[in-house]
């Protein structure tokens, strides 16, 4: 009879665990919810730079700490710094935060079970728009926010933004097969006043562009114009007539070199 009781027991507080296990669960998922929700409600202001509605989503006492800005200091200090800073002169400069979705996580915080606050971290990144240009990645960096639940709201009381580096190049263009003949035409040496002599040769169904000892492909994105994989780079090269006469380098669709073709036999 002892041991029917003691397996009772032991199947009850199973029971007891396991719904205990998911009642936990269930309260992680909608913390998160809510957190992800003001998160989002936060960044849409961020991204239109209404710094009054931005202030809304910190406490008083926030702490922002930047691995390029350092440290800032209570909600007076941090609007001025936005206002000052990335929303400043918008008429000419767009700063706009896009989240790495697959990067964001949420972690719960409890204090005798109780929840208190989240841990809010991932990455991001910036894209910039100049006055008359598109807009373009610019920026890598992660963060670590941390919510607390005070009188009832969520507050980002310590805001932590580190690890800023370049925007990775993601490669969207398609390359198109040319004829091994077409290629050869672009073939030859070129000169430009910041370049040092490159040299372009035709190889495997692209082109490989040679600069001292370094080597790099070119891919056709239409018959005139190159592109490489690694960097937002285009090479066009432009003709008088049917000969090739110079190659127009350009960087995010800005002209960063202009080439003069020198021989065709490189």
């Amino acid at each position: 009879m002892k041991k029917y009781f003691t397996g009772i027991i032991l199947v009850f507080t199973g029971i007891l665990s396991f719904h205990s296990t998911l009642v936990a669960q269930d309260n992680d998922r909608q913390l998160a919810a809510v957190i992800l929700h003001n998160d989002s409600l936060f960044w849409q202001a961020y991204n239109k730079c209404d710094v009054t509605n931005m202030m809304e989503y910190f406490s008083d006492d926030i702490e922002f700490y930047h691995d390029k800005g350092g440290i800032t200091n209570g909600k007076p200090a941090l609007a001025q710094s936005f206002e000052k800073g990335v929303c400043n002169n918008r008429d000419s400069f767009i700063l706009r935060r896009e989240a790495i979705d697959s990067s964001i996580k949420v972690f719960p915080l409890r204090k005798n079970g109780v929840i208190y606050g989240a841990v809010l971290s991932g990455a991001h990144l910036f894209y910039v728009q100049e006055k008359g240009k598109k807009e373009r990645a610019e920026g890598l960096a992660k963060f670590t926010h941390l919510w607390l639940l005070k009188n009832g709201s969520w507050k980002m009381t310590r805001v932590l933004s580190y690890d800023h580096g370049p925007a990775p190049y993601i490669n969207k263009r398609k390359p198109l097969t040319l004829p091994a003949d077409v290629l050869q035409t672009y073939a030859g040496e070129y000169k430009g006043s910041q370049t040092a002599t490159a040299y372009v040769k035709a190889d495997a169904g692209s082109l490989l562009l040679q600069i001292g000892d370094k080597k790099f492909p070119l891919y056709a994105e239409k018959e005139d114009l190159f592109f490489s994989k690694e960097r937002d780079l285009t090479f066009e090269f432009v003709k008088e007539g049917n000969k090739v006469v110079k190659m127009l380098v350009r960087e995010r669709d800005e002209i960063a070199e202009e080439l003069q073709r020198v021989n065709d036999k490189p």
